[in-house]
Order: structure tokens, then sequence, then C-alpha cells
């Protein structure tokens, strides 16, 4: 039964790439970039009780509208790319719905002159985001085929202001820190006290945490100029676990 049904997933995959035709084309991308941020736009009205964003700035939607995110999953996805949810990206991993990657940028209030660190490289897309706003995007994959084709790929697109590092991200990114603000796109059970620690007084961590898929909720960390950390519950999310 597990054959038959991966085989039919292929199948409709391979249908909807087919049946695409011109969604290769930069025309085509650039209409499904706008119809994606209309959808962003209408979760961020109706989430905007929970999250306290119910319109998200300007130049986070520039950046969504801009990044080429075709690229950033297989090449039997690309059809499908603009869609408004999560989707595979190899190794057990996922590429977060458009939405989330939009709020969770937005959230950290993004400034051209900032310093940011992800956790969760993935296939790259999130940094590609970063770099459209920010001076600097330091990040981190711990699995390695996936960490190598982010650099090749942000590399070819011309992202200069990144970063990659493969390895363990629940430490951070000690000798680069202190960050204007951390970014993490995989579920610890609880927020990791290295991050906080390499956050600026000021800075804002965005992050799902709990135990399970089912307990997790999106958090805004802000560290206070004591040194003591302030969280505020969002969204229930379903991230991937962080890996160790």
């Amino acid at each position: 039964m597990k054959v038959a049904a991966g085989f039919a997933i292929s199948v409709l995959l391979l249908l909807a790439v087919a049946h695409a035709g011109p969604s290769t084309t930069p025309a085509r991308h650039a209409e499904q970039r706008a119809r994606m941020v209309a959808e962003i736009a209408a979760g961020a009205r109706d989430t905007g009780g929970a999250t306290g964003r119910p319109r998200l700035s300007q130049a986070v939607m520039d950046a969504m509208v801009t990044v080429p995110r075709h690229r950033f999953v297989p090449l039997l996805l690309e059809a499908v790319a603009y869609e408004n949810r999560p989707l595979p990206i190899g190794e057990g991993q996922t590429i977060s719905q458009p939405f989330i990657v939009a709020l969770m940028t937005d959230l950290l209030d993004p400034k051209r002159g900032d310093r940011v660190l992800e956790i969760g490289t993935g296939s790259g897309y999130q940094a590609a985001v970063l770099a459209q706003l920010v001076a600097k995007v330091y990040t981190i994959e711990i699995v390695e085929p996936l960490g190598r084709k982010a650099i090749k790929l942000l590399e070819e697109l011309g992202y200069r202001n990144v970063a990659v590092r493969i390895g363990d991200g629940y430490n951070g990114w000690p000798d680069a820190a202190p960050f204007d603000s951390i970014i993490v796109t995989a579920a610890p059970a609880q927020v990791p006290q290295p991050l906080i620690d390499q956050l600026k007084p000021g800075g804002r961590m965005v992050i799902p945490a709990g135990g399970s898929y089912a307990g997790q909720h999106l958090l805004l960390v802000e560290k206070q100029p004591d040194g003591t950390a302030t969280t505020r519950r969002t969204l229930p999310v379903r991230f991937v676990p962080l890996t160790r």
C-alpha cells in the first residue's frame, strides 16, 4: 500500500508540473507570488488578534514578493511552490508555509543594519527573505546535505550577505554574537538558553516551542535591558523538532 500511495503522489505531482506549462516563465511566477502575498495579507488579518500583527510591514511583503520560492523547493513541486502551505524539501524536512515565514519575519521587526541569526537553514528560503531586509544573516543547518544545497543555491542567486554554517544550532553562533534578532525554524521543547544569551538587549527572538506537534506555539521572546527575557505566545504551529 505504501508503494502504491507513493507512486500515486508522484504521478499527481508530475501531472501538476506538466499541466503548469507557463509556470516556468518569470511572468507566471510573478503572478503566483502576487497571489501568494494576497493570501498572506488575508492570513495576517485573520490571525491579527492572536499575533498583534493584523497587517505585516510593507518591507516584509516586498521581500516575500521578490524571493523566488520556486527555486527553494524540489523540481517536482515547482508548480505548487507559491501555494500557501509547507512543502517537503527532502531529508525529512520542510519549507515553511509562506504566511508563517512572513509572520515570523515581521515579528522580528527587521531593520537594515541588523545582524540576524537563523537556526534551521533548510532550503535557504527564510534566509533569503531576511537577506532582503537586514545587513547580515547567519544561518545554521544540522542536516549536511540540506546545508550544502542551501550554500550553493544562495550563492547562485546572489545572496552575498548570508553566511551558512553546518552544525548543531542549539548553542547558536557564539563567535558572531550578539545578534539583533534570532529566528528558529524548528521546535525545541523549551527555548534554548544559549540563544537568549546571544540576543542583544532590546533584541527579539521568534521561535516555535513545545514538546510535541500538538503542543507547539510560536513564541516572541524579547530581551530586556537588564538581560531578562519576556515571552509572548502567539499562534499554535507545527514545526519539525529541533535536532541536536
